[in-house]
């Protein structure tokens, strides 16, 4: 199962994510974590992403398309995997699918996890009010997380849906229903 979740921030895509790896047993793939695991292995790509990162800029999609793809390699990832947060831009999502079919592996679905914005807010508000909310959960720079979604990201949407691999959920259901919601929509 080779799947990509998409959703505006707080839709729920990391819960859904732990959830699906748990019940396939593939590997969630966050770019954060695979930048990290890839500096701290001294991979070619995560070497050249820690001298960008030194010097306080952003990594390039080269790199993060390196690094992306160098994870595609390990073992883990051969029965399927879960890419959260990745493909972020049409470019990213134009060099994804290159790489898969280098690799010859397929996409099985993108989900959309689509949620009412106001209800996130609120959402991610409560969650900062709460123990072990994260230093993000405010409503400030949640909006300003919305606009960047919306700016870069959501255009996948259209870009998945014009391939005919877009699958939508309703991500304010309750969490066990936006699973079924998924597995349906995978057809598993």
């Amino acid at each position: 199962m080779r799947l990509i979740l998409l959703g505006p921030p707080g839709a729920g895509k990391g819960t859904q994510a732990k959830i699906l790896v748990e019940d396939y047993g593939i590997p969630q793939l966050s770019t954060g974590d695979i930048l990290r695991s890839a500096i701290a292995a001294k991979t070619p790509m995560g070497l050249a992403a820690k001298e960008v990162m030194d010097r306080g800029d952003l990594v390039s999609d080269t790199i993060v398309n390196g690094i992306v793809s160098e994870r595609l390699d390990a073992p883990d990832c051969k029965p399927g995997f879960i890419l959260d947060g990745f493909p972020r831009t049409i470019a990213q999502a134009e060099a994804l699918s290159t790489m898969l079919k280098e690799k010859s592996m397929e996409l099985n679905a993108v989900v959309e996890i689509k949620a009412d914005v106001d209800v996130l807010v609120q959402r991610v508000v409560s969650r900062g009010k709460e123990a072990g909310g994260r230093a993000d959960d405010n409503e400030a720079v949640l909006r300003n997380r919305l606009e960047v979604y919306n700016q870069q990201t959501a255009p996948l949407v259209k870009y998945y849906a014009d391939k005919g691999q877009l699958k939508s959920v309703d991500g304010m259901e309750p969490v066990e229903t936006v699973t079924a919601s998924i597995k349906a929509a995978i057809g598993s």
